[in-house]
């Protein structure tokens, strides 16, 4: 693997300070890929427009093709936040009106590219912030393999467009999950529910691993409800992404509920469990389920 700078004759970057990251990797069989750290893009999927291109300046690698908002990573920096950035940057893209859903990994080996899929969850109009576009454009999702897209992305889009729809919801039996530990929960359920709500908070943001729960792609970012009984509903809401569903009886009852509701509305519902009688409850109306220490697995330690 050899990494160099860009030479005159290829993609020109903004002028001002370069980063680290602004270099080609060459692989030995020659093939070269931008992104000294790996690159990422954000292929945005708004339900009623469709998804955000970009039409590529001549100059720029495999120009004058279509593709999505991205670039090359920052030394250190998350993928998740790379694509953000880049599509910040290059299409004028607001954070906060994305909803991410999954990302999908492209790995050479000497080499990786990132592409993170959202949902709009708050329209807004993309604007050409940087000389790498001729355009940028909503296009319906059943006339993107119409346009001359760029190769990578052309390749990575059948995949992408399958798992546009597929949406996974994490419901957590709270109160099996607080007691799985000796901590002294019984002293202060509200407080060891508040505890447990903050590392959710951070499950919804790191996303679960693909294959953890049967799923295509690198990461998933789920909708997490967590179902809490008893004292354990005094506890505060949750500050970011994390529902709260407070069983006013039965918590196992309310986790059914919310199962069967996750499933009606088309998602992959897991249950986070290890109670045998609510498990299969829980599958007899269409969820999966993982064990509380799956689930400590995946908390902040």
């Amino acid at each position: 693997m050899t990494i160099r700078p860009p030479d005159p004759g290829e993609p020109r970057r903004p002028l001002g300070p370069r980063d680290p990251g602004d270099a080609w990797v060459i692989a030995d069989s020659g093939e070269k890929y931008w992104g000294r750290f790996g690159a990422a893009g954000l292929l945005a999927h708004d339900p009623e427009r469709g998804i955000l291109l970009q039409h590529r300046v001549s100059w720029s690698h495999f120009g004058g093709t279509w593709g999505i908002p991205g670039g090359a990573r920052h030394e250190g920096e998350s993928a998740t936040d790379a694509a953000i950035r880049e599509s910040q940057e290059e299409a004028g893209v607001p954070g906060d009106a994305l909803r991410p859903l999954f990302t999908s990994v492209l790995d050479r080996g000497v080499w990786s590219y990132t592409t993170l899929v959202a949902t709009v969850v708050r329209p807004f109009e993309p604007v050409i912030a940087d000389p790498e576009s001729y355009a940028l454009e909503w296009v319906a999702v059943d006339r993107v393999d119409d346009m001359a897209l760029h190769p990578g992305f052309a390749g990575s889009w059948p995949e992408l467009r399958a798992a546009l729809s597929t949406r996974v919801a994490l419901i957590v039996d709270a109160a099996n999950v607080v007691g799985s530990t000796p901590d002294g929960w019984w002293r202060d359920r509200a407080g060891a529910a508040g505890r447990l709500l903050a590392g959710l908070e951070r499950v919804a943001d790191d996303g679960v691993a693909a294959a953890e729960i049967g799923l295509g792609g690198d990461r998933w970012f789920p909708r997490v409800v967590a179902v809490l009984e008893g004292a354990a509903r005094s506890a505060p809401d949750g500050h970011g992404r994390v529902e709260v569903a407070r069983a006013p009886g039965s918590g196992d009852d309310r986790i059914v509920e919310c199962t069967a509701e996750a499933v009606s509305r088309g998602e992959r519902a897991v249950v986070v469990t290890s109670d045998r009688g609510l498990a299969e409850r829980v599958t007899g109306v269409g969820g999966t389920v993982h064990s509380v220490s799956w689930l400590r697995g995946q908390l902040p330690s």
